[in-house]
């Protein structure tokens, strides 16, 4: 079994840490500017979302990581109740998915701090000696921080959740005042509301919105360096989840009411909204919009530690167990972090940064793309592991264990059951190619068939260390 204290691990965060961690791990708001542009009818999207997701999702992490406070979290838990081989296909989807994902984060980083120096729309953006070196710089300060310390990286972390609040909370003020002064760019109707499910584009929206709200069972991957993590993991959620619904559905309706639908930039929505709000204010209004920029890049910077350092916790706790190369499960002996877990995983997203930037308009950009997509479907893959792994912790636990789920049993298994199955949907709509895809089975058969490449070259990965442990024994 996953051992629940690996060794020389230092307990050093606590319930404050964990819920800013949960904020920039889970928030981000660039998804209310994707939600604006379909229209009134994704505010519904948001809210059916929280219900049949977002809360089945903290539900199941609070019950298993009050249960089981275990390094490695997701991967600690799946492999409890189906075994190793369950376990390392859960932990091998969520590893490989979130090495694809840092460089999408990065690369947002960078267009945020092209409005922080009033270069927004100059192109910037798509300069590749601006891009690559402001990403990789940025990557290197997460991996370092996060490598001399959990004490020391957690503050990227704090300063990232505080950095995506802020400007989420400010965009809401500006819509509601918006709407008191009777100004709106759009009206908002209950005959808008009701989302048309016979329209492609908002049946994608689904997989967007589980997407957005996924992420609360990252900080349980640190177990055992949280401080009292059987209290503190569950409060954090408490704490957190509601910060994020409050924001996405809000923030929606204020994206509505400050820009007109027709004019909305889903890449940067939320500080083209904030300067509508902010027009008429004159050199002090350019200066918000800048403020707000630099903490919505130092945000990305934070989500980039946060996921580095979460997932790596993953990598860490396989490597103890020899699945992935024992070198993943050494500490360092000065800062307590598993330190190579860290560095692979910033090399390779350093790897694959390297290709997006310097292939942009090329089939390596495709190509690149096209993981991207690929990632999207193993990432699901461990949240079908966490709701079947919690309906059955919750209907075969021993009589100790409290269920701190309402309704009890019965209530685990509605939870879950919805969790799971919006999980199946969501998977099922990301195959679906976007509007105006030339070949659509040819879209199919590469998101499909990279995904269970990926997936195939984890079995391999597993098969061949469990036949040199049995060798070994």
């Amino acid at each position: 079994m996953t051992q629940s204290n690996p060794p020389n691990l230092e307990r050093r965060l606590n319930l404050r840490d964990l819920v800013l961690f949960n904020l920039v791990a889970v928030l981000g708001i660039s998804w209310v500017a994707t939600a604006a542009k379909a229209g009134p009818s994704s505010i519904t999207l948001w809210v059916l979302g929280a219900i049949l997701f977002f809360v089945p999702q903290g539900l199941a992490v609070i019950q298993l990581a009050a249960s089981f406070p275990e390094e490695g979290g997701i991967y600690a838990w799946t492999k409890r109740e189906f075994g190793e081989a369950h376990g390392f296909v859960c932990g091998w989807c969520y590893w490989i998915n979130n090495v694809l994902f840092y460089p999408t984060l990065l690369l947002s980083a960078a267009v945020a701090a092209t409005f922080v120096i009033g270069k927004g729309e100059s192109g910037l953006a798509n300069n590749w000696t601006f891009v690559l070196p402001f990403t990789l710089i940025g990557l290197v300060a997460a991996m370092g921080l996060n490598i001399v310390g959990v004490g020391t990286g957690r503050w990227l972390q704090n300063v990232g959740g505080i950095s995506i609040v802020l400007p989420g909370i400010f965009l809401v003020f500006l819509g509601l005042y918006r709407v008191a002064t009777g100004t709106p760019a759009s009206s908002l109707a209950w005959s808008q509301l009701k989302p048309d499910l016979t329209n492609l584009s908002m049946l994608n929206l689904w997989a967007t919105i589980a997407f957005a709200f996924a992420g609360l069972e990252l900080s349980s991957t640190m177990g055992s360096e949280i401080k009292d993590p059987t209290r503190n993991l569950p409060r954090s959620i408490y704490v957190s989840a509601p910060i994020v619904a409050f924001i996405y559905i809000l923030g929606t309706c204020s994206m509505i009411w400050l820009v007109p639908a027709a004019q909305i930039n889903v890449v940067a929505g939320p500080l083209q909204a904030i300067s509508n709000g902010m027009a008429g204010a004159g050199e002090h209004g350019w200066l918000v919009v800048s403020a707000v920029a630099l903490l919505l890049a130092i945000a990305r910077i934070g989500g980039v530690g946060a996921w580095l350092t979460g997932s790596a916790r993953v990598a860490f706790v396989v490597g103890l167990d020899r699945y992935f190369p024992a070198a993943f499960g050494r500490v360092h002996p000065r800062w307590r972090t598993p330190y190579i877990a860290i560095l692979v995983q910033g090399l390779i997203a350093s790897f694959f940064l390297v290709l997006s930037v310097l292939g942009k308009g090329t089939t390596v950009e495709t190509a690149f793309l096209i993981l991207i997509d690929m990632s999207l479907l193993i990432y699901f893959v461990p949240y079908l592991y966490l709701f079947v792994c919690f309906i059955v912790h919750c209907w075969r636990r021993d009589r100790a264990t409290v269920l701190l789920v309402p309704g009890g049993r019965l209530g685990a298994l509605v939870a879950g059951g919805c969790g799971f199955g919006i999980t199946l949907f969501a998977m099922a709509l990301a195959m679906i190619p976007p509007p105006g895809t030339a070949d659509t089975l040819i879209h199919e058969a590469k998101l499909g068939g990279g995904s269970l490449l990926l997936l195939g070259l984890g079995l391999v990965i597993y098969w061949r260390a469990r036949a040199k442990r049995q060798r070994i024994a």
